[in-house]
Protein backbone atom coordinates (compact mmCIF):
# COMPACT_ATOMS: atom_id res chain seq x y z
CA UNK A 1 0.00 0.00 0.00
CA UNK A 2 -0.78 2.32 -1.68
CA UNK A 3 -1.30 0.53 -4.88
CA UNK A 4 -0.50 2.22 -8.32
CA UNK A 5 -3.52 3.62 -9.65
CA UNK A 6 -1.74 4.87 -13.18
CA UNK A 7 -1.09 1.05 -13.94
CA UNK A 8 -3.71 -0.92 -12.33
CA UNK A 9 -7.47 -0.63 -12.63
CA UNK A 10 -9.72 -0.44 -9.93
CA UNK A 11 -10.86 -3.73 -10.15
CA UNK A 12 -7.56 -5.00 -9.80
CA UNK A 13 -6.83 -2.64 -6.90
CA UNK A 14 -9.37 -4.56 -5.64
CA UNK A 15 -8.99 -7.59 -6.39
CA UNK A 16 -5.40 -6.99 -4.35
CA UNK A 17 -6.96 -5.19 -1.24
CA UNK A 18 -9.71 -7.80 -1.10
CA UNK A 19 -7.36 -10.52 -0.10
CA UNK A 20 -7.12 -9.29 3.05
CA UNK A 21 -10.96 -8.08 3.78
CA UNK A 22 -12.10 -8.56 6.98
CA UNK A 23 -15.02 -10.83 7.65
CA UNK A 24 -17.81 -9.86 9.16
CA UNK A 25 -16.27 -11.75 12.66
CA UNK A 26 -13.65 -9.61 12.57
CA UNK A 27 -15.92 -6.49 12.14
CA UNK A 28 -17.35 -7.69 15.08
CA UNK A 29 -14.92 -8.08 16.98
CA UNK A 30 -13.80 -4.51 15.95
CA UNK A 31 -16.74 -3.03 16.59
CA UNK A 32 -17.78 -4.56 19.87
CA UNK A 33 -20.81 -5.97 18.28
CA UNK A 34 -23.17 -9.02 19.43
CA UNK A 35 -24.22 -11.84 17.36
CA UNK A 36 -27.53 -10.83 17.22
CA UNK A 37 -26.60 -7.34 15.78
CA UNK A 38 -24.64 -9.09 12.91
CA UNK A 39 -26.07 -10.53 9.95
CA UNK A 40 -23.06 -12.37 8.05
CA UNK A 41 -23.97 -12.40 4.39
CA UNK A 42 -21.03 -13.34 2.19
CA UNK A 43 -17.84 -11.27 2.77
CA UNK A 44 -19.98 -8.89 3.69
CA UNK A 45 -22.64 -8.23 6.86
CA UNK A 46 -25.79 -6.46 7.33
CA UNK A 47 -25.98 -4.62 11.13
CA UNK A 48 -29.05 -4.81 12.66
CA UNK A 49 -29.22 -0.76 13.11
CA UNK A 50 -32.34 -0.98 15.38
CA UNK A 51 -30.91 -3.36 18.03
CA UNK A 52 -27.43 -1.56 17.81
CA UNK A 53 -29.07 1.73 18.50
CA UNK A 54 -31.15 0.52 20.88
CA UNK A 55 -28.19 -0.75 22.98
CA UNK A 56 -26.12 2.22 22.46
CA UNK A 57 -28.69 5.20 23.03
CA UNK A 58 -26.52 6.49 25.65
CA UNK A 59 -23.02 6.80 23.87
CA UNK A 60 -21.94 10.22 22.55
CA UNK A 61 -22.42 11.01 18.90
CA UNK A 62 -19.34 11.29 16.55
CA UNK A 63 -18.40 14.38 14.65
CA UNK A 64 -20.93 14.87 11.72
CA UNK A 65 -19.24 15.49 7.82
CA UNK A 66 -21.29 15.58 4.89
CA UNK A 67 -19.84 15.70 1.50
CA UNK A 68 -20.73 17.48 -1.70
CA UNK A 69 -19.63 18.97 -4.93
CA UNK A 70 -19.74 21.84 -7.29
CA UNK A 71 -21.92 21.28 -10.48
CA UNK A 72 -20.17 17.81 -11.95
CA UNK A 73 -19.67 16.80 -15.77
CA UNK A 74 -21.83 13.86 -16.74
CA UNK A 75 -18.40 11.67 -15.72
CA UNK A 76 -18.72 12.69 -12.05
CA UNK A 77 -15.93 13.98 -10.11
CA UNK A 78 -15.41 11.86 -7.50
CA UNK A 79 -17.59 12.63 -4.07
CA UNK A 80 -17.11 9.17 -3.21
CA UNK A 81 -13.30 8.94 -3.86
CA UNK A 82 -13.12 11.89 -1.55
CA UNK A 83 -15.39 10.29 1.11
CA UNK A 84 -13.55 7.11 1.18
CA UNK A 85 -10.73 9.39 1.16
CA UNK A 86 -11.05 11.97 3.63
CA UNK A 87 -12.08 8.82 5.89
CA UNK A 88 -8.53 7.50 5.14
CA UNK A 89 -7.16 10.52 5.98
CA UNK A 90 -8.97 10.77 9.17
CA UNK A 91 -7.77 7.22 10.37
CA UNK A 92 -4.31 7.99 9.28
CA UNK A 93 -4.47 10.68 11.88
CA UNK A 94 -5.36 8.17 14.45
CA UNK A 95 -8.62 9.11 15.00
CA UNK A 96 -11.82 6.57 14.55
CA UNK A 97 -13.78 7.18 11.74
CA UNK A 98 -16.06 5.51 9.18
CA UNK A 99 -18.92 6.64 6.73
CA UNK A 100 -21.69 6.30 4.62
CA UNK A 101 -22.51 6.19 1.16
CA UNK A 102 -25.26 5.12 -1.43
CA UNK A 103 -25.27 1.51 -3.37
CA UNK A 104 -24.95 1.96 -6.85
CA UNK A 105 -27.54 1.46 -9.55
CA UNK A 106 -27.34 -0.88 -11.67
CA UNK A 107 -28.52 1.59 -14.48
CA UNK A 108 -24.75 3.67 -14.05
CA UNK A 109 -22.92 0.72 -13.27
CA UNK A 110 -23.57 -1.03 -16.80
CA UNK A 111 -23.86 2.52 -18.44
CA UNK A 112 -21.58 5.24 -19.21
CA UNK A 113 -20.75 5.92 -15.93
CA UNK A 114 -19.42 2.84 -14.16
CA UNK A 115 -19.65 2.06 -10.58
CA UNK A 116 -19.58 4.28 -7.33
CA UNK A 117 -17.27 2.75 -5.46
CA UNK A 118 -14.64 5.57 -5.83
CA UNK A 119 -11.43 5.09 -7.22
CA UNK A 120 -7.72 3.91 -7.16
CA UNK A 121 -7.13 4.27 -3.49
CA UNK A 122 -10.01 5.70 -2.37
CA UNK A 123 -11.67 2.70 -2.81
CA UNK A 124 -15.03 0.37 -1.44
CA UNK A 125 -14.05 -3.33 -1.36
CA UNK A 126 -15.67 -5.80 -2.01
CA UNK A 127 -15.93 -4.07 -5.69
CA UNK A 128 -17.76 -6.52 -7.68
CA UNK A 129 -20.11 -7.26 -4.97
CA UNK A 130 -20.75 -3.51 -4.04
CA UNK A 131 -21.46 -2.93 -7.96
CA UNK A 132 -23.38 -5.82 -8.59
CA UNK A 133 -26.59 -5.92 -6.37
CA UNK A 134 -24.43 -6.27 -2.62
CA UNK A 135 -26.73 -7.95 -0.37
CA UNK A 136 -29.89 -7.31 -2.58
CA UNK A 137 -31.70 -3.67 -1.21
CA UNK A 138 -32.18 -2.84 -4.37
CA UNK A 139 -33.98 -6.16 -5.69
CA UNK A 140 -36.06 -5.67 -2.63
CA UNK A 141 -37.00 -2.38 -3.84
CA UNK A 142 -37.91 -3.54 -7.57
CA UNK A 143 -39.74 -6.60 -6.37
CA UNK A 144 -41.67 -4.84 -3.48
CA UNK A 145 -42.40 -1.81 -6.03
CA UNK A 146 -43.52 -4.27 -8.65
CA UNK A 147 -46.28 -5.87 -6.61
CA UNK A 148 -47.62 -3.01 -5.86
CA UNK A 149 -47.97 -2.62 -9.80
CA UNK A 150 -48.84 -6.45 -9.88
CA UNK A 151 -51.62 -6.01 -7.52
CA UNK A 152 -52.85 -2.48 -8.90
CA UNK A 153 -53.56 -4.01 -12.56
CA UNK A 154 -54.16 -7.37 -11.25
CA UNK A 155 -57.50 -5.05 -9.36
CA UNK A 156 -58.12 -3.46 -12.01
CA UNK A 157 -58.61 -6.00 -14.46
CA UNK A 158 -60.98 -8.12 -11.43
CA UNK A 159 -62.92 -4.97 -11.36
CA UNK A 160 -63.66 -4.87 -14.69
CA UNK A 161 -64.46 -8.92 -15.06
CA UNK A 162 -66.88 -9.14 -12.32
CA UNK A 163 -69.95 -7.47 -10.69
CA UNK A 164 -69.97 -6.02 -6.92
CA UNK A 165 -71.31 -9.09 -5.55
CA UNK A 166 -68.82 -11.55 -7.09
CA UNK A 167 -66.42 -8.94 -6.29
CA UNK A 168 -67.77 -9.07 -2.39
CA UNK A 169 -67.75 -13.09 -2.65
CA UNK A 170 -63.89 -12.87 -3.22
CA UNK A 171 -63.54 -10.65 -0.28
CA UNK A 172 -62.93 -7.53 -2.10
CA UNK A 173 -64.18 -4.24 -2.39
CA UNK A 174 -65.03 -2.37 -5.35
CA UNK A 175 -61.93 0.48 -5.56
CA UNK A 176 -62.88 2.13 -8.75
CA UNK A 177 -59.61 2.39 -10.10
CA UNK A 178 -59.11 5.25 -12.95
CA UNK A 179 -56.76 3.54 -15.47
CA UNK A 180 -55.55 7.39 -16.88
CA UNK A 181 -54.49 8.04 -13.38
CA UNK A 182 -51.80 5.49 -11.90
CA UNK A 183 -49.04 7.41 -10.34
CA UNK A 184 -46.61 4.48 -10.47
CA UNK A 185 -44.94 2.58 -13.41
CA UNK A 186 -42.89 -0.30 -13.50
CA UNK A 187 -39.25 -0.39 -12.01
CA UNK A 188 -36.09 -2.29 -13.58
CA UNK A 189 -33.26 -1.26 -12.60
CA UNK A 190 -31.14 -0.51 -15.69
CA UNK A 191 -31.33 2.98 -18.06
CA UNK A 192 -33.97 1.30 -20.89
CA UNK A 193 -35.08 4.41 -22.29
CA UNK A 194 -37.21 1.93 -25.08
CA UNK A 195 -39.55 1.00 -21.94
CA UNK A 196 -40.40 4.72 -20.97
CA UNK A 197 -43.66 4.54 -22.68
CA UNK A 198 -45.25 1.03 -23.23
CA UNK A 199 -49.18 0.03 -23.05
CA UNK A 200 -49.70 -3.07 -21.03
CA UNK A 201 -53.08 -5.54 -21.55
CA UNK A 202 -52.88 -6.18 -24.62
CA UNK A 203 -54.57 -9.96 -25.86
CA UNK A 204 -57.85 -11.05 -24.63
CA UNK A 205 -60.51 -10.32 -21.65
CA UNK A 206 -57.99 -11.93 -19.04
CA UNK A 207 -55.06 -10.61 -20.36
CA UNK A 208 -55.44 -6.73 -18.26
CA UNK A 209 -56.60 -3.81 -19.05
CA UNK A 210 -55.18 -2.05 -22.02
CA UNK A 211 -53.69 1.33 -20.72
CA UNK A 212 -50.42 3.44 -20.95
CA UNK A 213 -48.14 2.71 -18.59
CA UNK A 214 -43.97 2.65 -18.87
CA UNK A 215 -40.79 2.21 -16.39
CA UNK A 216 -38.63 4.09 -14.25
CA UNK A 217 -35.71 3.62 -13.18
CA UNK A 218 -35.91 1.19 -9.49
CA UNK A 219 -33.33 3.65 -7.55
CA UNK A 220 -36.16 6.23 -7.92
CA UNK A 221 -38.71 4.46 -6.53
CA UNK A 222 -40.85 6.18 -3.44
CA UNK A 223 -39.69 2.69 -1.65
CA UNK A 224 -35.45 3.89 -2.28
CA UNK A 225 -36.66 7.15 -0.51
CA UNK A 226 -38.86 5.46 2.06
CA UNK A 227 -35.38 2.85 2.82
CA UNK A 228 -34.07 6.15 3.60
CA UNK A 229 -36.01 7.68 5.81
CA UNK A 230 -37.55 4.85 7.94
CA UNK A 231 -36.45 4.77 11.45
CA UNK A 232 -37.08 1.47 12.03
CA UNK A 233 -39.37 -1.97 10.97
CA UNK A 234 -42.63 -0.24 12.09
CA UNK A 235 -41.94 2.82 9.85
CA UNK A 236 -41.36 1.19 7.06
CA UNK A 237 -44.56 -1.19 7.00
CA UNK A 238 -46.38 2.18 8.03
CA UNK A 239 -45.22 4.25 4.85
CA UNK A 240 -44.94 1.79 2.82
CA UNK A 241 -48.82 0.82 2.95
CA UNK A 242 -49.48 4.83 3.03
CA UNK A 243 -48.30 5.56 -0.77
CA UNK A 244 -50.52 6.42 -3.35
CA UNK A 245 -50.34 3.95 -6.58
CA UNK A 246 -53.49 5.56 -8.30
CA UNK A 247 -57.03 7.28 -8.18
CA UNK A 248 -60.47 6.44 -8.35
CA UNK A 249 -62.74 7.57 -10.80
CA UNK A 250 -63.81 10.00 -7.99
CA UNK A 251 -60.43 11.33 -7.26
CA UNK A 252 -59.58 9.52 -4.32
CA UNK A 253 -55.97 8.09 -3.70
CA UNK A 254 -55.76 4.14 -4.02
CA UNK A 255 -52.66 2.94 -1.57
CA UNK A 256 -51.00 0.07 -1.27
CA UNK A 257 -53.12 -0.47 1.78
CA UNK A 258 -56.06 -0.19 -0.03
CA UNK A 259 -54.93 -2.73 -2.41
CA UNK A 260 -53.59 -4.91 0.80
CA UNK A 261 -50.49 -5.32 -0.77
CA UNK A 262 -48.52 -3.02 1.88
CA UNK A 263 -48.10 -5.93 3.92
CA UNK A 264 -46.15 -8.17 1.54
CA UNK A 265 -44.33 -5.31 0.19
CA UNK A 266 -42.47 -4.49 3.66
CA UNK A 267 -42.02 -8.42 3.57
CA UNK A 268 -39.75 -8.16 0.43
CA UNK A 269 -38.20 -4.92 2.21
CA UNK A 270 -37.45 -5.83 5.94
CA UNK A 271 -34.27 -7.03 5.71
CA UNK A 272 -32.91 -4.18 3.15
CA UNK A 273 -33.63 -1.95 6.10
CA UNK A 274 -30.71 -3.04 7.55
CA UNK A 275 -27.15 -1.26 6.41
CA UNK A 276 -24.49 -3.30 4.75
CA UNK A 277 -20.90 -3.37 6.22
CA UNK A 278 -17.79 -2.51 3.76
CA UNK A 279 -14.54 -1.17 3.73
CA UNK A 280 -12.24 1.09 2.10
CA UNK A 281 -8.93 -0.79 0.90
CA UNK A 282 -7.19 0.60 4.19
CA UNK A 283 -9.87 -1.03 6.00
CA UNK A 284 -11.91 1.30 7.59
CA UNK A 285 -15.49 0.63 7.77
CA UNK A 286 -18.41 1.95 5.40
CA UNK A 287 -21.69 1.38 5.89
CA UNK A 288 -24.22 1.19 2.58
CA UNK A 289 -27.58 2.02 2.57
CA UNK A 290 -30.11 3.42 0.17
CA UNK A 291 -29.79 4.79 -3.54
CA UNK A 292 -28.09 7.03 -5.60
CA UNK A 293 -30.16 9.66 -8.13
CA UNK A 294 -30.42 13.26 -6.09
CA UNK A 295 -31.95 14.64 -9.18
CA UNK A 296 -34.77 12.28 -9.09
CA UNK A 297 -34.76 11.24 -5.88
CA UNK A 298 -33.62 11.82 -2.51
CA UNK A 299 -29.77 10.78 -3.23
CA UNK A 300 -28.99 10.54 0.44
CA UNK A 301 -27.40 7.79 2.68
CA UNK A 302 -30.19 6.61 4.95
CA UNK A 303 -30.60 8.60 7.97
CA UNK A 304 -30.50 5.08 10.10
CA UNK A 305 -26.97 4.76 8.51
CA UNK A 306 -25.98 7.89 10.18
CA UNK A 307 -27.44 7.50 13.29
CA UNK A 308 -25.41 3.93 13.31
CA UNK A 309 -22.21 5.50 12.38
CA UNK A 310 -22.53 8.35 14.77
CA UNK A 311 -22.74 6.00 17.86
CA UNK A 312 -19.88 2.94 16.03
CA UNK A 313 -17.20 5.67 15.56
CA UNK A 314 -16.03 8.94 16.65
CA UNK A 315 -16.12 10.88 13.04
CA UNK A 316 -18.62 9.96 10.40
CA UNK A 317 -18.26 10.90 6.85
CA UNK A 318 -21.40 11.07 4.89
CA UNK A 319 -22.14 11.83 1.08
CA UNK A 320 -25.32 13.34 -0.81
CA UNK A 321 -25.41 12.90 -4.42
CA UNK A 322 -24.19 15.38 -7.06
CA UNK A 323 -23.92 19.10 -6.82
CA UNK A 324 -24.70 21.31 -3.35
CA UNK A 325 -27.52 22.47 -5.53
CA UNK A 326 -29.82 19.35 -5.27
CA UNK A 327 -28.01 16.77 -2.84
CA UNK A 328 -27.02 19.41 -0.47
CA UNK A 329 -29.90 21.22 -0.47
CA UNK A 330 -32.05 17.55 0.21
CA UNK A 331 -29.69 17.12 3.37
CA UNK A 332 -29.75 20.46 4.28
CA UNK A 333 -33.60 20.89 3.92
CA UNK A 334 -34.78 17.67 4.31
CA UNK A 335 -33.02 14.92 5.98
CA UNK A 336 -31.66 16.82 8.43
CA UNK A 337 -34.95 17.83 9.09
CA UNK A 338 -35.93 14.27 9.57
CA UNK A 339 -33.20 13.17 11.23
CA UNK A 340 -32.16 16.28 13.50
CA UNK A 341 -28.49 15.75 12.82
CA UNK A 342 -26.50 18.54 11.65
CA UNK A 343 -23.18 18.22 10.04
CA UNK A 344 -20.34 19.75 11.71
CA UNK A 345 -18.26 20.55 8.38
CA UNK A 346 -19.66 20.48 4.75
CA UNK A 347 -16.52 19.39 2.07
CA UNK A 348 -17.37 20.79 -0.82
CA UNK A 349 -15.55 18.67 -3.81
CA UNK A 350 -14.47 20.25 -7.01
CA UNK A 351 -11.66 19.05 -9.84
CA UNK A 352 -10.19 20.97 -11.97
CA UNK A 353 -12.04 19.26 -15.37
CA UNK A 354 -15.36 20.56 -14.08
CA UNK A 355 -14.11 24.10 -13.63
CA UNK A 356 -12.99 23.67 -17.33
CA UNK A 357 -16.42 23.08 -18.35
CA UNK A 358 -18.17 25.59 -16.35
CA UNK A 359 -15.35 27.69 -17.99
CA UNK A 360 -15.92 27.40 -21.67
CA UNK A 361 -14.67 24.20 -22.41
CA UNK A 362 -15.09 21.53 -24.89
CA UNK A 363 -18.42 19.51 -24.14
CA UNK A 364 -17.61 16.36 -22.07
CA UNK A 365 -20.02 13.42 -23.58
CA UNK A 366 -19.94 9.93 -21.81
CA UNK A 367 -18.16 7.56 -23.61
CA UNK A 368 -16.44 9.90 -26.24
CA UNK A 369 -12.79 10.67 -25.46
CA UNK A 370 -12.35 13.28 -23.04
CA UNK A 371 -11.24 16.86 -25.29
CA UNK A 372 -7.18 17.52 -25.31
CA UNK A 373 -8.33 20.41 -23.29
CA UNK A 374 -8.92 18.57 -20.19
CA UNK A 375 -5.66 16.86 -20.27
CA UNK A 376 -3.48 19.88 -20.61
CA UNK A 377 -2.87 23.14 -18.65
CA UNK A 378 -5.53 26.16 -18.72
CA UNK A 379 -5.87 28.61 -16.94
CA UNK A 380 -8.26 30.78 -18.23
CA UNK A 381 -10.71 27.96 -18.47
CA UNK A 382 -9.99 26.89 -14.53
CA UNK A 383 -10.82 30.66 -13.72
CA UNK A 384 -14.01 31.16 -16.03
CA UNK A 385 -15.60 27.67 -14.29
CA UNK A 386 -14.74 29.67 -10.64
CA UNK A 387 -18.10 31.42 -10.20
CA UNK A 388 -19.99 27.74 -10.09
CA UNK A 389 -17.32 27.04 -7.31
CA UNK A 390 -18.28 30.09 -5.42
CA UNK A 391 -21.97 29.73 -5.85
CA UNK A 392 -22.05 26.01 -4.43
CA UNK A 393 -19.78 27.74 -1.50
CA UNK A 394 -22.48 30.43 -0.98
CA UNK A 395 -25.38 27.20 -0.82
CA UNK A 396 -23.17 25.65 1.86
CA UNK A 397 -22.99 28.64 3.87
CA UNK A 398 -26.20 29.84 3.54
CA UNK A 399 -26.90 26.88 5.79
CA UNK A 400 -24.64 27.93 8.03
CA UNK A 401 -22.22 25.21 8.26
CA UNK A 402 -18.43 25.20 8.08
CA UNK A 403 -16.70 24.27 4.70
CA UNK A 404 -13.87 22.77 3.16
CA UNK A 405 -13.11 23.08 -0.16
CA UNK A 406 -11.30 20.09 -1.86
CA UNK A 407 -9.58 19.67 -5.25
CA UNK A 408 -9.91 16.54 -5.76
CA UNK A 409 -6.82 15.63 -8.32
CA UNK A 410 -6.21 14.38 -11.31
CA UNK A 411 -3.10 13.39 -12.19
CA UNK A 412 -3.18 15.56 -15.44
CA UNK A 413 -3.51 19.23 -12.99
CA UNK A 414 -1.21 21.49 -13.16
CA UNK A 415 0.77 23.24 -9.84
CA UNK A 416 -0.23 26.34 -11.75
CA UNK A 417 -4.13 25.15 -12.13
CA UNK A 418 -4.02 23.99 -8.39
CA UNK A 419 -2.99 27.38 -7.06
CA UNK A 420 -5.47 29.05 -9.05
CA UNK A 421 -8.40 26.86 -7.49
CA UNK A 422 -6.74 27.67 -3.66
CA UNK A 423 -6.54 31.21 -4.35
CA UNK A 424 -10.10 31.26 -5.62
CA UNK A 425 -11.18 29.27 -1.91
CA UNK A 426 -9.45 30.69 0.37
CA UNK A 427 -10.17 34.54 -1.19
CA UNK A 428 -13.52 33.79 -0.71
CA UNK A 429 -13.07 33.03 3.29
CA UNK A 430 -13.00 29.01 2.83
CA UNK A 431 -10.70 26.11 3.95
CA UNK A 432 -8.99 24.75 1.70
CA UNK A 433 -7.18 20.86 1.08
CA UNK A 434 -5.96 19.41 -2.19
CA UNK A 435 -7.07 15.85 -1.88
CA UNK A 436 -4.34 13.29 -3.22
CA UNK A 437 -6.07 9.82 -1.86
CA UNK A 438 -6.91 8.51 -5.38
CA UNK A 439 -3.18 8.31 -6.23
CA UNK A 440 -1.68 8.14 -2.66
CA UNK A 441 -4.84 7.02 -0.19
CA UNK A 442 -5.04 7.88 3.11
CA UNK A 443 -1.58 9.41 3.53
CA UNK A 444 -2.59 11.82 0.41
CA UNK A 445 -5.92 12.85 2.20
CA UNK A 446 -3.97 14.02 5.21
CA UNK A 447 -4.52 17.77 4.16
CA UNK A 448 -8.36 17.06 4.15
CA UNK A 449 -8.01 16.01 7.35
CA UNK A 450 -6.35 18.38 9.06
CA UNK A 451 -8.52 20.97 7.74
CA UNK A 452 -11.85 18.99 8.17
CA UNK A 453 -10.88 18.67 11.67
CA UNK A 454 -9.90 22.39 12.35
CA UNK A 455 -13.52 23.20 10.49
CA UNK A 456 -15.43 21.13 13.52
CA UNK A 457 -13.83 23.12 15.77
CA UNK A 458 -15.87 26.19 14.26
CA UNK A 459 -19.23 27.76 15.70
CA UNK A 460 -21.74 26.51 13.11
CA UNK A 461 -24.68 28.44 12.76
CA UNK A 462 -27.06 26.38 11.50
CA UNK A 463 -30.67 26.99 9.70
CA UNK A 464 -33.23 25.41 7.10
CA UNK A 465 -33.70 27.88 3.73
CA UNK A 466 -37.48 28.28 5.09
CA UNK A 467 -39.80 27.24 7.83
CA UNK A 468 -41.72 23.72 7.51
CA UNK A 469 -45.14 25.84 7.38
CA UNK A 470 -43.74 27.62 4.39
CA UNK A 471 -46.37 26.88 1.59
CA UNK A 472 -44.97 24.48 -1.13
CA UNK A 473 -44.84 27.17 -4.16
CA UNK A 474 -43.02 29.69 -2.23
CA UNK A 475 -40.69 26.55 -0.92
CA UNK A 476 -39.72 25.82 -4.39
CA UNK A 477 -39.77 30.25 -5.31
CA UNK A 478 -36.88 30.34 -2.26
CA UNK A 479 -35.05 27.08 -3.78
CA UNK A 480 -35.15 28.62 -7.20
CA UNK A 481 -33.91 32.37 -6.51
CA UNK A 482 -31.50 31.37 -3.11
CA UNK A 483 -29.86 27.83 -4.60
CA UNK A 484 -30.14 27.59 -7.95
CA UNK A 485 -29.75 31.31 -8.72
CA UNK A 486 -32.96 31.73 -10.93
CA UNK A 487 -34.98 35.05 -11.22
CA UNK A 488 -38.16 33.22 -10.70
CA UNK A 489 -40.23 29.89 -11.25
CA UNK A 490 -43.04 29.68 -13.96
CA UNK A 491 -45.44 26.23 -13.51
CA UNK A 492 -48.00 24.28 -15.72
CA UNK A 493 -51.35 24.67 -15.50
CA UNK A 494 -51.71 21.26 -14.69
CA UNK A 495 -48.61 21.69 -11.71
CA UNK A 496 -50.12 24.50 -10.72
CA UNK A 497 -53.35 23.12 -10.27
CA UNK A 498 -51.85 19.99 -8.63
CA UNK A 499 -49.87 22.65 -6.16
CA UNK A 500 -52.78 24.69 -5.03
CA UNK A 501 -54.98 21.76 -3.88
CA UNK A 502 -51.91 20.21 -2.28
CA UNK A 503 -51.63 23.47 -0.51
CA UNK A 504 -54.93 23.59 0.65
CA UNK A 505 -54.90 20.41 2.16
CA UNK A 506 -53.28 20.38 5.86
CA UNK A 507 -52.65 16.79 5.77
CA UNK A 508 -49.78 17.96 3.25
CA UNK A 509 -48.48 20.85 5.23
CA UNK A 510 -45.63 19.10 6.37
CA UNK A 511 -44.72 16.78 3.52
CA UNK A 512 -40.59 17.57 2.36
CA UNK A 513 -39.89 19.54 -0.70
CA UNK A 514 -37.44 17.32 -2.49
CA UNK A 515 -36.94 18.38 -6.02
CA UNK A 516 -36.67 16.83 -9.24
CA UNK A 517 -34.01 18.42 -11.77
CA UNK A 518 -30.97 17.67 -13.55
CA UNK A 519 -27.61 17.97 -11.78
CA UNK A 520 -25.18 18.81 -14.54
CA UNK A 521 -26.72 22.70 -14.56
CA UNK A 522 -27.56 24.96 -11.84
CA UNK A 523 -30.65 25.63 -13.87
CA UNK A 524 -33.16 23.25 -15.45
CA UNK A 525 -31.11 23.20 -19.08
CA UNK A 526 -27.96 20.65 -18.49
CA UNK A 527 -26.68 22.78 -21.39
CA UNK A 528 -26.20 25.90 -19.21
CA UNK A 529 -22.70 25.68 -17.12
CA UNK A 530 -21.08 27.98 -14.83
CA UNK A 531 -23.32 29.72 -13.19
CA UNK A 532 -26.74 30.72 -15.95
CA UNK A 533 -28.44 34.50 -15.36
CA UNK A 534 -31.44 35.52 -16.75
CA UNK A 535 -33.36 32.82 -16.29
CA UNK A 536 -36.59 30.79 -14.62
CA UNK A 537 -37.39 27.60 -13.29
CA UNK A 538 -40.42 25.74 -15.19
CA UNK A 539 -42.44 23.41 -12.69
CA UNK A 540 -44.18 20.94 -14.95
CA UNK A 541 -45.46 18.48 -12.67
CA UNK A 542 -45.57 17.65 -8.66
CA UNK A 543 -45.58 13.97 -7.41
CA UNK A 544 -46.61 12.78 -4.38
CA UNK A 545 -44.95 10.53 -2.14
CA UNK A 546 -47.67 9.93 0.09
CA UNK A 547 -45.55 6.89 1.86
CA UNK A 548 -42.06 9.19 1.99
CA UNK A 549 -44.19 11.86 3.21
CA UNK A 550 -42.33 13.94 0.35
CA UNK A 551 -44.01 16.30 -2.71
CA UNK A 552 -41.83 16.74 -5.69
CA UNK A 553 -41.52 18.79 -8.23
CA UNK A 554 -40.18 18.34 -11.49
CA UNK A 555 -38.49 20.97 -13.18
CA UNK A 556 -37.50 20.83 -16.97
CA UNK A 557 -37.80 17.90 -19.01
CA UNK A 558 -35.69 15.39 -16.80
CA UNK A 559 -36.85 11.65 -16.95
CA UNK A 560 -36.99 9.23 -14.44
CA UNK A 561 -36.15 6.53 -16.88
CA UNK A 562 -32.25 7.65 -17.62
CA UNK A 563 -31.23 6.18 -21.18
CA UNK A 564 -27.62 3.62 -22.19
CA UNK A 565 -25.27 5.52 -24.31
CA UNK A 566 -23.67 3.70 -26.91
CA UNK A 567 -20.45 3.00 -25.59
CA UNK A 568 -21.91 1.52 -21.94
CA UNK A 569 -19.67 -0.07 -19.53
CA UNK A 570 -20.97 -2.97 -19.82
CA UNK A 571 -19.38 -4.25 -22.99
CA UNK A 572 -15.93 -4.23 -21.20
CA UNK A 573 -17.32 -6.19 -18.09
CA UNK A 574 -16.96 -10.11 -18.44
CA UNK A 575 -15.72 -13.18 -15.78
CA UNK A 576 -12.45 -15.10 -15.31
CA UNK A 577 -14.35 -18.54 -16.34
CA UNK A 578 -11.65 -20.21 -13.92
CA UNK A 579 -12.00 -18.03 -10.64
CA UNK A 580 -14.97 -16.77 -11.16
CA UNK A 581 -13.98 -13.07 -10.84
CA UNK A 582 -15.56 -10.36 -12.11
CA UNK A 583 -12.67 -7.86 -14.76
CA UNK A 584 -13.46 -4.89 -16.05
CA UNK A 585 -15.44 -2.97 -13.43
CA UNK A 586 -14.48 0.75 -13.51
Amino acid sequence: MPYDPTKMADWEIARAAEAALPSPWDWQKRLGLRDEEVIPCGRVAKLHGERILARLGGRPRGKYIAVTAITPTPLGEGKTTTTLGLIEGLARRGLGAGGAIRQPSGGPSMNVKGTAAGGGNALLIPMAEFTLGLTGDIDAVTNAHNLAMVALTARILHEANYSDEALGRRGLRRLDIDPRRVEMKWAIDFCAQALRHVVIGLGGRKDGVPMESGFQIAVSSELMAILAVARDLGDLRRRIGEITVAYSRKGEPVTCDDLEVGGAMAAWMRRALHPTLCSTVEYQPILVHAGPFANIALGQSSILADELGLKLWDWHVTESGFGADIGFEKLWNVKCRLSGLVPDAVVLTVTVRALKAHGGGPRVVPGHPLPKEYAKEGLSLVEGGMPNLLHHLGIVRRAGVPAVVCLNRFPTDTDREVALVRRAAEGAGARFAVGEHWLRGGEGALELADAVVEACREKKNFRFLYPLETPLRERVERIAREVYGADGVTWSPEAEEKARVLEADPRFRDYATVMVKTHLSLSHDPDLKGVPRGWTLPIRDVLLFSGARFLCPVAGEISLMPGTGSDPAFRRVDVDPETGEVRGLF
